[in-house]
């Protein structure tokens, strides 16, 4: 009786080492993950939806970019005038929200290929009497920190120096709203973001069309050292323009292709 039982626990022990052996083996490797850094107040590039969710165009192009590199993603919100910290930090992997392309943001920041261009304009309320750049002579402007509207303003020496006052906000939501109750005169902002609240409320703003500065370009941004990831990235970004996706998630936000 005692060999019959000493039997049979061997038989069970043996089964349970293969048995575990069989679960370490098949077991799948998990996902990397890539997060990305962006202004939750950017709409429609990167935004919280009535729901709180974070949506947008760069959403939706980061997902399918990410999904063809089997890849999990996690969208961070952050300061964005310390967007280049947080990414050198290794708090986040990606800057991917309408960020311009500058040669100083170059020194620290890899980025992508540019996929779409970057107007600064001056959005002001309907009636108002600013026409023009030179209209902003005695008046109160508005930009978001750390943005290319404050640089361009900022480089204009004339410009910032015939100013009433200069605000700067932390992001372009809180500008737009001082322009709506008048405790800004007018706001430079990118073209993209501008017209999507002149969309909003109907007849309430109006964009001056002559561009502050040059024209700009949006990439994707990544750690100087990070080259395999940009690559890797790069690549989805051009197979989704080459088979027509990045050109349906423009139409979707924007009513046409506008991807570079």
């Amino acid at each position: 009786m005692k060999r019959v039982i000493v039997w049979v626990m061997l038989i069970i022990m043996t089964g349970a080492v293969f048995a575990g052996c069989g679960s370490a083996d098949t077991k799948a490797p998990a996902k990397k993950k890539i997060v990305i850094g962006l202004d939750d107040s950017f709409p429609p590039m990167g935004f919280r939806d009535d729901k709180n969710n974070i949506v947008g165009f760069d959403i939706d192009m980061a997902r399918e970019a990410v999904k063809r590199l089997n890849m999990d993603v996690e969208f961070k919100p952050i300061d964005w005038s310390s967007k280049e910290a947080e990414l050198n930090g290794k708090r986040i992997d990606a800057l991917w929200n309408g960020m311009n392309i500058t040669e100083e943001r170059k020194k620290n920041v890899l980025f992508s290929d540019p996929y779409m261009e970057s107007k600064q304009l001056i959005f002001v309320l309907a009636g108002s009497p600013i026409k023009s750049a030179e209209d902003l002579a005695g008046k109160v402007v508005g930009v978001q920190q750390a943005s290319i509207g404050e640089e361009v303003v900022m480089k204009d020496a004339k410009l910032k120096a015939s100013l009433k006052d200069f605000k700067k906000y932390p992001d372009c939501i809180a500008a737009f709203m001082d322009l709506k109750t008048g405790r800004v005169d007018a706001v430079v902002t990118d073209e993209i973001l501008g017209r999507y609240y002149m969309s909003k409320e109907t007849g309430k703003y109006i964009a001056i069309e002559k561009p502050l500065g040059d024209v700009g370009t949006y990439g994707v941004g990544f750690r100087k050292e990070d080259k395999e990831l940009r690559d890797k990235v790069q690549t989805a970004l051009n197979e989704m323009k080459k088979d027509g996706t990045s050109a349906k998630i423009s139409k979707q936000w924007f009513g046409s292709d506008i991807v570079k």
